[in-house]
């Protein structure tokens, strides 16, 4: 990874996730609260403003044409109504979940509840063959700026949801999951991180195992394999963290000391996988030296994209 070459140094403010359109047309979402595009001349346009926060996280292009997003935070809003002899306010709760970007730039929000709770933390999302959208909730106790909690407390909160295009429903697929991050459709329909033609309750696989840190967003690959950008927050210190109650929640109370052990700004990886679950491959910058905390890598056209949140910048590396 340290000979990738930077696009938009500067311009792009940590950008987390990367999709292309059919026209090549790259897509990230950045901290800034913006959907960008980059174009193969080497331009790139503040495409939409979604808002000012920093939440935008995985991305995908449907097959009509529009962007779909997720957003992982919910937002407070205070009104103030004034009328005759009267005034007002009231606190309306909005959570995005997953958001729709139409190709005219309009902006909507498809999926906001399961059974009347919030989405609270949507993290990864990505079209079926039949339209559906499959999409990632990291926790369903925590939320983006609270993630560390999730991973001080260790216990499956993840989801994975279903929005269905038609009846505008979002239902659960699988419940109870570690952390839920990226999500992806094999190149043949057959599967969706676990089985998607049969009753997928009861057709839960493994995909791959004892991988060498934790998984990010999960793209196809052109041949049907995966690439999966991996996240690496174990070391020595994290560990001794895990084996202390009293330390965990020191670094609850206390979320700059939790900084201090967390390593996945400290270093990048990313393996691309075959359909069958081997390895194939893998790259690395072992000391973040060029690019740290990468969470999406995108194949297309003969090259890598790499997208992060420790970079002012996509990385592109020829393959």
């Amino acid at each position: 990874m340290q000979g990738v070459i930077k696009l938009e140094e500067g311009i792009l403010n940590k950008p987390e996730g990367l999709c292309v359109d059919r026209k090549g047309v790259l897509y990230t979402a950045t901290r800034d609260g913006w959907v960008k595009r980059l174009y193969t001349n080497g331009t790139c346009e503040n495409w939409k403003k979604i808002h000012d926060r920093d939440t935008l996280l995985g991305l995908t292009v449907t097959k009509a044409g529009d962007l779909v997003v997720c957003d992982a935070e919910q937002v407070n809003l205070l009104y103030f109504f004034q009328a005759e002899n009267m005034s007002k306010m009231e606190t309306f709760t909005i959570m995005q979940g997953l958001i729709k970007v139409s190709k005219d730039g309009a902006v909507t929000a498809l999926a906001t509840h399961l059974n009347d709770e919030y989405i609270k933390f949507a993290d990864d999302v990505v079209e079926a063959g039949d339209g559906s959208l499959y999409f990632s909730v990291a926790s369903t106790k925590f939320r983006l700026h609270d993630a560390h909690l999730d991973m001080l407390e260790a216990k499956p909160h993840g989801q994975l949801l279903k929005y269905d295009p038609v009846t505008m429903e979002t239902s659960l697929v699988l419940d109870g999951l570690w952390f839920a991050n990226g999500v992806a459709v094999s190149s043949d329909q057959e599967f969706l991180v676990y089985w998607l033609k049969e009753e997928i309750r009861t057709k839960v696989d493994i995909f791959i195992d004892n991988l060498p840190g934790s998984p990010d967003n999960i793209n196809l690959a052109p041949d049907g394999s995966f690439w999966i950008a991996i996240l690496q927050p174990t070391s020595s210190r994290m560990k001794f963290v895990h084996s202390s109650k009293a330390i965990k929640h020191l670094l609850a109370t206390f979320p700059r000391l939790y900084n201090l052990v967390n390593a996945v700004d400290k270093s990048a990886m990313a393996l691309n996988v075959g359909s069958d679950g081997t390895i194939i491959k893998g790259l690395d910058d072992p000391t973040g030296e060029v690019m740290a905390f990468v969470t999406s890598v995108l194949e297309f056209n003969g090259k890598l994209y790499l997208g992060g949140l420790k970079n002012d910048f996509v990385g592109m590396l020829p393959i």
